[in-house]
């Protein structure tokens, strides 16, 4: 797997908003929408619980090339498996997570605010989820919405891919790239959508719709 991954489309299944056993039919339904990567959330599951999520969220996805990526959680990332990880500012450092994952393996970095920019390393982490760009009900504890400015300004100094998370949806997805982002991170947009498969290739034909409208191919 290339750590090099096109974030266009990036589903975060989250046990908040999703049962963690109904995460490998929505994993599958999402990619086969257009969905690039895929983050497994669970902040309350044991070690050896979301060992089991996540290899059944890669067994789904068996054949495909989206990788999947554990949050948080690098040492069940790479006991399950799994492509790589999603770390955040109060996670392991991203050395530290680096040096567990290997050489190989994805690693994200949230990033909040312009403080945050110094750690982020293009020697160590493979692409940013800035954020949260809009207001977002999906995660309780998120830092407050960046704005699309100060989202501007932020991903102007950030050196690497940058997928935009928090409170991006139909009506969002846009403005989200128009902004600078490579892609955008997605929960309840897909989730809680009664056709995930139709709501990820909707999503999926907005973000290129408006990367090609950016120029970016």
């Amino acid at each position: 797997m290339s750590r090099n991954v096109d974030l266009g489309l990036y589903l975060v299944l989250d046990a908040a908003t999703t049962p963690p056993t109904s995460f490998p039919a929505l994993a599958e339904a999402a990619v086969q929408g257009g969905a690039m990567i895929v983050q497994v959330r669970d902040k309350t599951a044991s070690a050896q619980a979301l060992i089991r999520t996540v290899r059944a969220v890669r067994a789904r996805l068996a054949g495909s090339p989206v990788p999947v990526i554990v949050n948080d959680r690098v040492d069940v990332a790479v006991a399950a498996g799994a492509d790589g990880a999603h770390v955040g500012q109060d996670d392991l450092p991203p050395a530290a997570a680096r040096a567990i994952l290997g050489k190989d393996r994805i690693l994200g970095l949230s990033v909040t605010s312009e403080a945050e920019i110094e750690t982020v390393d293009p020697a160590v982490v493979d692409h940013v989820g800035l954020g949260p760009l809009f207001a977002t009900a999906t995660k309780p504890d998120a830092a407050p919405p960046l704005g699309v400015e100060r989202f501007q300004a932020i991903r102007s100094r950030l050196k690497l891919p940058v997928v935009a998370i928090g409170g991006i949806g139909m009506d969002s997805a846009e403005s989200a790239v128009f902004a600078g982002a490579d892609g955008v991170a997605v929960v309840s947009a897909i989730a809680r959508s009664s056709d995930p498969r139709a709501a990820a290739r909707a999503l999926s034909t907005l973000v290129a719709r408006a990367r090609q409208a950016r120029g970016r191919y």
